[in-house]
């Protein structure tokens, strides 16, 4: 019996920690500048980290750690997966790699910052630095 989602997060651990601490760099290298400890300016996280991300060389990486992780479960990839939708995407949370695979769509996040949500509706969700990267598996 396969399990690929512990599988992949295997691979993740075992063969990819300097990617995950390149994206925690990228993302210290987002927050760095902030006059709090939060932003509530989604579009400076979002493309912040995709320009950090692509300055480092990682953003072109991502593609390859989707296929290895893709690899480890097993199961293989319809087309060659490219540093753009849907296979990879930065979100205000962090990026996420994402394939279909036989048994449903993998997904892999690596979330580097937080959204605070305010009470009052009004008032805009603020976007928070995560002390490091908490990397979420899920076969949806």
């Amino acid at each position: 019996m396969s399990y690929p989602v512990r599988d992949a997060r295997r691979r993740i651990q075992d063969e990819h920690a300097a990617i995950v601490e390149g994206i925690d760099r990228c993302a210290a290298q987002v927050a760095e500048p902030w006059d709090t400890a939060r932003t509530t300016d989604p579009n400076a996280v979002v493309d912040g980290l995709r320009g950090a991300l692509e300055a480092t060389g990682l953003l072109e990486q991502l593609p390859l750690v989707l296929s290895d992780i893709v690899d480890a479960t097993g199961y293989g990839l319809q087309a060659q997966p490219v540093a753009a939708p849907p296979y990879v995407v930065v979100t205000s949370r962090g990026p996420v790699l994402r394939a279909t695979i036989d048994p449903g769509r993998l997904v892999v996040r690596f979330d580097v910052f937080d959204i605070v949500r305010d009470r009052e509706p009004t008032q805009p969700s603020a976007y928070r630095r995560r002390n490091g990267v908490q990397i979420s598996v899920s076969l949806e």
